[in-house]
């Protein structure tokens, strides 16, 4: 297909006076914001674990025509017609999850990572259930149990932490407060936890109690599917996940089950929590499917967790604490070494700078959310951006020097103009390897560098 073809199948077909008319035209406010946001993106470096690029074929899915399309249900059981186009992008989707992760099946209408856990809850629990689930502090989700959210207000939440030791999960703590408190369920994953996942020893745990596991991998599924981090899908009756993280893919969630509990995840999705499904969204979740089934995309997961281990060395080598002393996977917790929290300022000071980071509790935190004691960084977007380990060193050197010396605005201006710089050769140096490339061989492209 021609590139005139695609764009064709990709543009709304003529249906009002405004129809042909560009977003610059028919709305220049707009436009200009998301001209900013591009600019921002290319001169200032990503380090928010959970924020990634999508290639330029996950951003075309999601801005495609399906998103007119009204579609409750399910493939081939809806309750529209005309659903003969979005029934096949959403089997695409839930076919490649499966295959890609080794699932018995995949629900993919969840619109976020939250309403994934959303939905698995509804599944199998009752209101007033009991349910383990990782402490905020700790590094956990606001959907494993934060008292501001629904799931401690419809059930029964007992919070597990980390050893103040080791900063790593605590498994006897783990093993005594299921004991005590039988619960239907543990909940396993966090948003600021830096080691591997030990998903068998908490099936041994659940197992002993008799509760169900719920692996919500938001953060890792990427490295799981890159085969850079262990599986939670064959031991966890439920697996859950944000799809836009270290997958590449569009802001949005999905789950994997064991065949059993299939048809009551379907129903807790569709219509216990959620109407018609975003199908524009999902197609770009298929997209998202079959690149991360590629060879290269294995290849960035390992970059990903390499660069992570480069970055956090030269965080310590530069006088940083690290909550556990380091990392696993894509993500490093900073704790801040202040008399007072300091995550707010110095997540500030660091974005006047060009580096984007966010403040973030840790454990034993003495601060509050608005206002931590840590920072949190992560390689993903960067290395997606074309960042490798030498310019992961520099970062590192970059964010100690800003935290060391937060008021110091002028520091801020000329790390800002060094950023700009690094980002700008790291772009030219991806743009020559891509024109070297063709177009089937190279990693999807950063798309607002087009």
């Amino acid at each position: 297909m021609s590139e005139t073809a695609a764009a064709t199948t990709l543009t709304h077909p003529n249906s009002g006076p405004n129809s042909s008319r560009g977003l610059a035209e028919v709305d220049p406010r707009v436009w200009e914001a998301i001209e900013g946001e591009e600019r921002r993106l290319r001169e200032t470096i990503q380090l928010i674990p959970s924020e990634n690029y999508p290639s330029q074929a996950v951003l075309e899915a999601a801005g495609s025509v399906l998103t007119t399309k009204y579609a409750e249900g399910y493939p081939r059981r809806r309750f529209y017609q005309g659903t003969q186009w979005v029934d096949v992008v959403e089997g695409l989707a839930r076919a490649r999850a499966g295959k890609l992760f080794g699932a018995d099946h995949a629900n993919v209408q969840p619109h976020s990572g939250s309403s994934a856990n959303m939905g698995v809850y509804f599944s199998v629990l009752q209101l007033g259930d009991t349910v383990m689930g990782m402490d905020l502090n700790a590094g956990g989700h606001l959907t494993h149990g934060s008292p501001a959210n629904f799931s401690s207000k419809l059930y029964k939440f007992v919070s597990y932490g980390v050893d103040p030791s080791t900063e790593r999960i605590d498994f006897n703590h783990v093993e005594q407060l299921a004991k005590q408190h039988r619960p239907r369920m543990i909940v396993i994953g966090a948003t600021a936890y830096p080691r591997i996942f030990d998903w068998q020893r908490f099936r041994e745990i659940a197992d002993s109690v008799g509760a169900m596991l719920l692996a919500d991998m938001a953060h890792v599924a990427g490295l799981v599917a890159g085969g850079v981090h262990p599986s939670p899908v064959p031991i966890a009756e439920f697996c859950s996940s944000s799809t836009h993280k270290t997958l590449r893919g569009p802001r949005g969630g999905m789950v994997l089950c064991k065949e059993e509990y299939a048809e009551a995840l379907d129903r807790a999705i569709f219509p216990g929590i959620q109407g018609g499904p975003l199908e524009h969204i999902i197609a770009a979740k298929a997209v998202m499917l079959r690149e991360a089934a590629q060879s290269e995309f294995r290849d960035y997961c390992q970059a990903v967790v390499d660069n992570a281990q480069v970055l956090a060395e030269t965080l310590l080598a530069e006088g940083l604490n690290l909550v556990s002393g380091g990392t696993d996977n894509h993500l490093i917790l900073v704790r801040l070494q202040s008399d007072k929290p300091a995550g707010r300022e110095a997540a500030q000071a660091l974005e006047s700078a060009g580096l984007v980071v966010n403040k973030n509790t840790v454990p034993g935190e003495t601060g509050t959310a608005v206002n931590p004691s840590g920072i949190r960084l992560g390689t993903p977007a960067a290395t997606t951006f074309g960042f490798g380990p030498e310019e992961f060193r520099q970062v590192g050197r970059l964010v100690a020097r800003i935290v060391k010396d937060v008021a110091n605005e002028d520091l801020q201006r000329r790390t800002a103009d060094e950023v700009r710089e690094l980002c700008a050769a790291v772009e030219a140096r991806r743009q020559t390897a891509e024109t070297a490339e063709t177009a089937d061989s190279h990693p999807p492209r950063v798309p607002v560098m087009a």
